[in-house]
């Protein structure tokens, strides 16, 4: 007897269509055929399988020949959601099951030795494929049900052991679809847990991510231990504009197939902040591994992605950033396959000045040698720069500032700036492909960016006395733009210059 079951399989963060065939032939001597490239998970699921259906009362075939079949066959397979379609397509061709009910939904899920269904990852990106091939539901794991409920249209009958399965099957257990309210998540689990209200003082560095945060700038900042770099850093997603829906999917399928979606979950709707150590290898950072998954980077994906320490992290490490950083994807190569991730957020780094951390302090004597400072600097190359629009300097906050008890300037107040910049920038960009002013190419910049004489005066002074490099031209007037655009101004003028000439602090001649 032939069985056939519709699951979902994913690679890299898309779901592909599964067809999980089972043949039980009778008068053949005992044998059990796994095939469709199956890994060592895989092929284990057929123990977990006789295992559970021994538990759970069902008798296994053990007695004929059992062929299972995972098509498409050319494609690897691996993981434990297949457990429950092959269990499940086993007793269908054992007549166990109406097939036709079969059709009507797709199935995925682990099974536990007593039974019970296991949780998996990547449920989002599967539900979404049922969707897009008008397959009428999905039966999955109960702790997966909110993450895929997300997908209005779909039926989501979430299960907690394999006979419930079967009795949906057969007709003979009713449970009703989960149902999930999006703008109900959306009030739910959408507050920040900091706030830039708590940061004493630094309110220039404050102003400075508030830019970067309007044009989608990258940041480097400088400063000593213990100035306050990470609390800053950690901030600047409270000051973003709030995820759309479309952001919040995506984001969502990343943290899903790493497994990194808390069950029970449905959105990941703040935007995520992560924060590697200078320890972490170049898959953990960019992605990768025998079986690729994503890295730190994409798991910002919408979000910022902060390195402290900057120049303590691997040399290959950083120079791997400039694929993702000017293109807002990565892809990675294997002998076999080839997978791309999304890879699209707002880097803030940080390092000391030198290092060892005083230079410029005006408290603390710095013992590096010039040389020392050249060679700790020089750790971060010329093009990695190019990819950083501010460069601010935090200095060790003062007494009278921590002291202070009055509030700083809140994250709701930056953020009105931010979003009024944004959307001036929506409408300048809507017949061009990208959303920002930090993603300007040349000739967007010459569009866009034209100077009075005054600030064009400024802008060459600037470049010719206080030796700033060449690439920091167009930066300047990238940011230029954002400042102006937070001013609800048409023109950029000279004052804007100015204040973006105060953010690149690495090419003055004095920080050279």
């Amino acid at each position: 007897m032939l069985s056939k079951v519709i699951s979902a399989a994913v690679k890299g963060i898309d779901a592909y269509p599964l067809e999980i065939e089972v043949d039980i032939s009778r008068g053949h001597l005992p044998d059990i055929i796994l095939v469709g490239l199956p890994d060592a998970a895989v092929k284990e699921s057929i123990s977990r399988i006789r295992t559970a259906f021994s538990n759970a009362n069902y008798k296994f075939p053990s007695q004929s020949k059992l062929t299972v079949n995972l098509a498409p066959a050319d494609v690897k397979k691996e993981g434990t959601v297949y457990d429950l379609p092959i269990a499940l397509g086993i007793l269908a061709a054992s007549q166990l099951i109406n097939e036709n009910a079969l059709k009507d939904f797709a199935i995925i899920g682990e099974l536990a030795l007593d039974s019970r269904v296991r949780p998996i990852k990547g449920v989002l990106s599967m539900a979404m494929l049922c969707k897009e091939k008008g397959i009428k539901g999905i039966i999955l794991p109960k702790e997966n049900t909110a993450e895929a409920a997300v997908v209005d249209g779909l039926e989501v009958i979430g299960v907690s052991n394999l006979a419930q399965a079967v009795g949906i099957l057969n007709r003979k257990i009713d449970i009703k679809p989960t149902k999930i309210d999006i703008n109900e998540v959306y009030r739910q689990e959408g507050e920040y847990d900091v706030d830039f209200a708590d940061v004493k003082g630094h309110e220039y560095v404050k102003r400075a991510l508030m830019v970067a945060a309007a044009g989608g700038h990258n940041v480097l900042m400088i400063g000593p231990p213990g100035s306050g770099k990470t609390m800053l850093a950690k901030r600047v997603p409270t000051i973003l504009p709030n995820l759309a829906l479309q952001e919040a999917l995506e984001t969502t399928r990343i943290h899903s197939v790493t497994g990194l979606l808390p069950y029970g979950q449905a959105l990941i709707i703040t935007r995520p902040f992560r924060s590697p150590h200078h320890t972490l290898s170049e898959p953990g950072l960019l992605g990768g591994g025998a079986f690729p998954r994503p890295g730190e980077i994409s798991l910002a994906h919408n979000g910022v992605l902060f390195l402290d320490e900057l120049p303590e992290f691997h040399r290959n490490l950083l120079e791997g950033l400039r694929q993702p950083l000017e293109e807002g994807t990565i892809t990675i190569g294997r002998a076999t396959t080839s997978v791309s991730y999304p890879s699209k957020f707002m880097l803030i780094a940080a390092m000391n000045p030198c290092p060892d951390g005083n230079f410029g302090d005006p408290k603390r004597e710095c013992h590096c040698t010039p040389y020392q400072i050249q060679k700790y600097r020089s750790k971060i190359s010329g093009p990695l720069l190019d990819r950083i629009d501010i460069h601010i300097e935090v200095p060790s906050i003062a007494y009278r500032d921590l002291a202070n008890k009055t509030e700083g300037t809140s994250s709701a107040e930056m953020r009105k700036s931010v979003i009024q910049a944004r959307e001036i920038q929506t409408q300048r960009f809507k017949n061009e492909k990208i959303l920002t002013n930090s993603r300007m190419n040349n000739r967007q910049i010459k569009k866009y960016c034209k100077l009075d004489d005054e600030s064009e005066a400024l802008l060459k002074q600037a470049i010719d006395e206080l030796g700033l490099s060449a690439r920091a031209y167009t930066r300047i007037l990238k940011v230029a733009r954002t400042i102006s655009d937070m001013e609800n101004s048409e023109h950029i003028q000279v004052q804007h210059i100015s204040e973006a000439i105060q953010y690149r602090s690495l090419d003055r001649s004095h920080f050279a």
